[in-house]
């Protein structure tokens, strides 16, 4: 089906010839039905934001109109009604202003609604990712048998660069409690190859690599040096996959939540967890007497209140 295709078919679920179901739906869900399923990037999202605040002024905006008010340019415009499956913005617009109408219609709080409806769609959809990383936990074994690999890596190097730095770091601090070396790399390039070259150095046998949208090229430049230094790859991503996964050995996937301007990471920081424990698991000796001494440093040194 055509971009042009897809719009009409788009028009017609909320135009008087739709199906009664689709029309009894709020302008608030339309709206928010509009954005689902399609991976926006941050500028893209503050467009989807401004028509969500805005709807019944903004659905009647020229292109330039709506640029100047949302502050991107009009090709910004152009390529976020692409991304939603549109020819152009004129088609995007043909959408918008029957919901536009509705909400006017509507209850005097609609905006309120949509914007309440947003966010709790937000919830809704980290609550579907945490679901999808339950159904892959249930494959215990496997989880267990990675804890085990990433455990016996001695160091185990901890890989995320730009977006993925925050989840990498989270995994590095945590395994320095369980683990005797755990070494982060959040830079790319050389840095990054001359980290990886040290740790298989010193005899590391794993890599646990983070690599969430927007996929960096550094990332698979890494991943790739990684690879050729003999080191083997754990990578946790996003369901879109891609060629990172090419280059790694051991792949978990765990969506992220895109539905507002930033992505969250409730499930990727579930699932991280969930390997943290596994490889607390496969060494629980070392684990017991790890946590105890730091405990003993954190009292003796006050770390905490």
């Amino acid at each position: 089906m055509s971009s042009g295709q897809q719009a009409r078919a788009q028009a017609a679920a909320i135009t008087p010839g739709a199906v009664p179901q689709e029309r009894e739906k709020p302008p608030a869900d339309r709206l928010l039905a509009l954005f689902d399923g399609h991976r926006l990037s941050p500028g893209q999202r503050r467009i989807a934001q401004y028509l969500i605040d805005h709807l019944t002024e903004a659905a009647f905006l020229s292109i330039t109109e709506l640029a100047e008010r949302v502050g991107v340019s009009q090709p910004s415009v152009t390529r976020f009604a692409a991304s939603l499956g549109f020819s152009g913005y004129p088609a995007l617009r043909d959408v918008l202003q029957p919901m536009a109408l509705s909400a006017v219609a509507g209850t005097p709080d609609s905006r309120e609604q949509i914007r309440h409806n947003e966010l709790q769609a937000a919830v809704d959809a980290e609550i579907e990712n945490l679901e999808s990383v339950r159904r892959l936990l249930a494959d215990t074994n496997r989880v267990l048998e990675i804890g085990r690999d990433l455990a016996r890596s001695v160091p185990l190097t901890v890989l995320g660069l730009r977006i993925s730095v925050s989840l990498a770091e989270y995994f590095a601090y945590a395994a320095r409690r369980i683990h005797p070396d755990v070494r982060v790399v959040t830079r790319g390039g050389s840095v990054a190859y001359d980290a990886l070259l040290q740790s298989r150095a010193a005899g590391g046998s794993w890599v646990i690599a983070f690599a969430m949208p927007r996929h960096a090229n550094e990332t698979l430049a890494a991943l790739r040096a990684a690879r050729s230094t003999g080191l083997r790859v754990v990578l946790i991503t996003d369901p879109t996959l891609g060629p990172l996964v090419e280059e790694a050995d051991v792949v978990l996937t765990a969506g992220t939540g895109s539905r507002l301007v930033f992505d969250s990471y409730a499930a990727p920081g579930m699932l991280s967890a969930a390997l943290l424990q596994a490889m607390a698991d496969a060494d629980p000796e070392r684990t017991q007497a790890r946590l105890e001494q730091y405990e003993q440093v954190a009292d003796q040194h006050g770390f905490f209140l």
